[in-house]
Formats: structure tokens, sequence, C-alpha cells
């Protein structure tokens, strides 16, 4: 790799190479805004030059994005398809192929063999292909002799339905031969729960919990259970009726370090002591339970 742009807003992700192997074709970008989903290059996957495998989490679920550049002999299309590996999730898949095919490319009327290989890849991670909002070429050329194409292309995960589309902008060029494409993908926001109901154990509220249920389970009525119906509807009943004793026992409290259940009474004994007499020596002895 040669001449990589870097800069402190962007982190980068590339096949760092001994000596024996070649440099890296391929770079990925993330911002440093995206931190909080934990990104890592998968090398241990795909080893490859002309490939960058990158996986972050969202909502405790992992997913790839997979960046892939083609040369003229196609090495890298061929490398996953020989390559044993269960992915699932994978995001996005998008980069240079280097493959003109009239199924996505309007200008070229004709089919490359090549274009079959890199559909049935993108079938096996569950992947279709993305429409641009508006059909213009994506690499323009350098001379007259030739003619502008549409070899960058962009997979999107086909069980999501909050997109299937890209858009391209010819404006964004500049002095380059290659238009900028973009899709917008959502990040769904992580429900952190802030609070709970619980009941401290060995509490007389956890004695006064147990002894309800105890009298519940004494007085249910399974002499007539005749039907599945039947059988669902005391259940149901019993259910309904544990849930009331819970939270009439129970408090709402914040989720602290203190929510853990090896909090009980001696160390909240050993807080309040503390709180009481401000003592290095009661500190120390809190200290020793909550750490």
């Amino acid at each position: 790799m040669v001449g990589a742009s870097s800069h402190p807003n962007w982190l980068t992700f590339s096949r760092n190479p001994n000596k024996s192997q070649e440099s890296p074709r391929v770079i990925t970008y993330i911002n440093i805004r995206l931190l909080f989903l934990c990104f890592s290059f998968c090398k241990d996957i795909f080893d490859h030059r002309d490939i960058s495998l990158i996986l972050f989490f969202n909502c405790s679920s992992i997913y790839f994005l997979l960046n892939i550049y083609l040369d003229s002999s196609q090495t890298a299309l061929k490398y996953p398809k020989n390559t044993e590996a269960n992915i699932n999730n994978v995001l996005i898949m998008t980069r240079d192929f280097n493959i003109r095919d009239s199924s996505w490319d309007p200008l070229f009327s004709n089919h490359f063999v090549y274009s079959d290989l890199l559909t049935e890849i993108a079938d096996s991670l569950q992947l279709n292909i993305s429409s641009p909002t508006s059909q213009v070429p994506i690499r323009y050329a350098n001379n007259q002799d030739d003619s502008n194409s549409t070899i960058d292309l962009i997979f999107l995960l086909s069980t999501l339905n909050t997109f299937d589309s890209h858009t391209i902008y010819p404006e964004w060029r500049l002095s380059s031969d290659y238009t900028p494409l973009m899709v917008k993908i959502s990040i769904l926001k992580e429900f952190i729960q802030s609070r709970k109901y619980t009941i401290i154990k060995d509490s007389d509220k956890d004695s006064k919990f147990i002894s309800d249920v105890i009298d519940l389970v004494k007085d249910l009525n399974t002499s007539h259970i005749d039907s599945i119906e039947v059988l669902e509807s005391i259940v149901q009943n019993f259910t309904d009726c544990t849930d009331n004793i819970w939270f009439k026992h129970s408090k709402l409290v914040n989720i602290t370090r203190h929510s853990k259940l090896w909090w009980n009474n001696n160390c909240q004994r050993y807080l309040d002591l503390y709180r009481n007499s401000k003592q290095l020596e009661d500190d120390k002895n809190n200290q020793k339970r909550i750490i």
C-alpha cells in the first residue's frame, strides 16, 4: 500500500503484510464516531490482499462489512469461493469488481462469465445487488476510445428491508475517474435497562414472597384439567398471580454495581455503618464487600 490517506477522525483497516507478502490493495475507513460499535479486522477468516472483512456489534448481534477489489485475473473472487467460512449477517459487500455485465451496466450488452460467480457468492451470503436511485456511469473513461462503465457495485443484506438502493454522486468525483457511491444504513439504538424490580435475598420481603407463592401453589385446583384450554388457563392464572405477588413485595431500584445477586443484608449493613460513622476502617470493610 502506497500513499494511503489518513485522518485523525477516521480509523483504517487493512491487511498488514510481512516481508514475503504483497501489499494490500483494499482499505476500509471507519469514522471514530462509530467506535462504540467495536469494529474489528477479521484476517483470520479472509487472509487476502484484495479482501477486507470487518465485523462490528449492534444490539447484541454481530454484522460484517465486506470490501473486495478484483484485478484482471479475478483472484479475490476465487478466494472466498474456495475458502470454507460460515459467515452470517454480512451487511454490505462492495468495491471495484472490474466486471462489466448487462445485468447492471446499461451501456454494456454482453454477459461476462465471472458475473455468475460473483452472483453465486452474493447469494451464499444472502446478499442482493443494490439498485442506484439514478442510472449514471460509475467509472468515466479517460479517452474517447473507451466508454463509461459501471464496475463498482454494492450488495446489501436481503433480510433487511430498510435499505435496498444506493445513490451515485458524479459531482463528487472531482478529478477522479470514479464516482462515489453512498448507501444509508440505519443503526438501531440499543436499549439499556437502567431500573428494575428486585427483592433483597434473605430479607423479610423475600420470606413473605416465598410464603405467598407457596400458599398460591397450595390453593391451585388441578382436579378438573380435562383439556389443553383448561390447563393453559390455570397456568396463565398462576403466572398472573405470581407476578402480582412479586410486584407486591419488590421495589423499583436503579441498576448499579450494588444491584448484583451477591448484594445482601450484610453488604447493606456495612454500607450503612460507614455512612453513619465516616470512619476509615468502616470504609475498608465496606469496600471489601463491593469490589
